[in-house]
């Protein structure tokens, strides 16, 4: 997310992740060629495994140190996870349609009410819960708008971008494959939609380029 300045302060760990695996994996990839400033510069590409692998280990190396959330109330907001999940698979619920209330949750945490209501108000303001009011009982119902990611273990990193949705998007355009195994490639994203990252791949030290070019660091080097 490109709305706080703490994540876009930190984005370039995220970038480093990314091509962190894509050189952990350069053997299995086609070495490219680009010409720049008159000499040839050789590279890989980044591929949409390696960027859902990525988001997976974001949520373990960057997910406590980007979490806008305080320890409790993260917990919480696992809880609530857990306990809708639980009900809408023994209801036969779409998760959208699941409403819960604080006495549920209560119930199912062991939490104080008074503590309860400060955690799941931080919740409801930073758009993690939705508050709905029902009027035939008089009285509030939430709607959890977000689902912990499975094996995320209370650390999540949010806003990270759907592969699949990358996937979809790329689907019925004209694709390489790196590599036996390898999820296709797509052709350059439009701005906003994550350029594809190119990694240098040399015998000694890889350097990482963005679409094929150096980076300012990597050209005053």
């Amino acid at each position: 997310m490109d709305s706080k300045t703490r994540t876009r302060r930190d984005n370039q760990k995220y970038l480093t992740l990314i091509r962190s695996i894509a050189l952990l994996r350069q053997h299995q990839r086609p070495v490219k060629t680009v010409e720049h400033g008159g000499k040839p510069v050789e590279y890989i590409k980044v591929t949409l495994d390696d960027i859902e692998r990525a988001n997976e280990l974001a949520h373990e190396v960057l997910g406590r140190s980007l979490d806008e959330l305080p320890p409790q109330t993260r917990r919480l907001l696992c809880s609530l996870g857990e306990m809708v999940a639980d009900d809408c698979r023994e209801k036969g619920l779409d998760r959208a349609d699941f409403r819960f209330t604080r006495r549920q949750v209560r119930e199912y945490t062991s939490w104080g009410d008074t503590q309860l209501k400060v955690h799941l108000r931080r919740l409801a303001e930073l758009e993690y819960v939705a508050v709905h009011r029902d009027r035939e009982a008089k009285r509030f119902v939430y709607e959890l708008l977000f689902a912990p990611p499975t094996g995320a273990e209370g650390k999540v990193l949010a806003g990270l971008i759907d592969v699949g949705e990358l996937r979809r998007d790329r689907s019925g355009q004209t694709e390489d494959r790196s590599g036996h195994g390898r999820g296709p490639v797509g052709p350059q994203s439009g701005h906003g939609r994550g350029d594809e990252i190119d990694a240098t791949a040399g015998s000694a030290s890889p350097k990482p380029c963005i679409n094929g070019k150096p980076s300012n660091h990597e050209q005053g080097a």
